[in-house]
């Protein structure tokens, strides 16, 4: 699954403008968002302001350039193959006003991938006791203790890229894994 964090932010003369400009921007990209398939549970604002905004002169000093209101959400693509398609349809309909902050994937299925990891963990772990227990000519007995130790790890890079106007977006995934660790003791006889 691929979480998409982007911004849309427009300047006008007044709060009101600004404010409209930014909700228009904002309706847009919730509408290629739907057609896209996306639920509305996965479309989530995170921040909201309006605000003035200043450039600073050493001729003038402070000037009013506008008002900014600008508005970010996060959006959850859960058919992955498709973010890179549905990133091109945002920034097409939504114009110079959206910022694409951030694309990052993530796995939706901990308690699966943790599940099959803990599998293999504890088999690993009874591979090598039973090794162990042949090379010392005892028996394994029942598990006395074990501890489990368990976290997602994510390994390789993730690129939104666009090589020019005619070519789609393509979103790498790279690899994110769930370790699990086990330690493991068993009585001997």
């Amino acid at each position: 699954t691929v979480r998409l964090s982007a911004t849309i932010s427009a300047l006008a003369a007044t709060n009101k403008e600004a404010l409209a400009k930014a909700n228009e921007s904002a309706s847009t990209f919730r509408t290629v968002l739907l057609a896209a398939k996306i639920d509305k549970k996965d479309i989530k604002t995170q921040s909201f302001s309006v605000s003035p905004e200043y450039n600073y002169t050493q001729d003038k000093g402070q000037v009013l350039l506008g008002y900014r209101a600008s508005q970010s959400s996060e959006v959850i693509i859960r058919d992955e193959k498709n973010a890179g398609p549905i990133i091109d349809a945002i920034v097409a309909s939504s114009g110079e006003e959206l910022v694409i902050n951030s694309v990052s994937p993530f796995v939706t299925e901990t308690k699966k991938a943790t599940t099959a990891a803990r599998a293999v963990a504890v088999k690993t772990a009874k591979t090598k006791a039973s090794a162990y227990a042949k090379l010392l000519g005892v028996k394994l007995g029942k598990v006395a203790y074990l501890n489990e130790n368990s976290s997602p790890v994510y390994s390789g890079p993730v690129f939104a890229m666009a090589k020019d106007s005619a070519a789609a977006t393509q979103i790498d995934l790279g690899q994110q894994e769930i370790t699990v660790t086990v330690e493991v003791r068993w009585n001997i006889g």
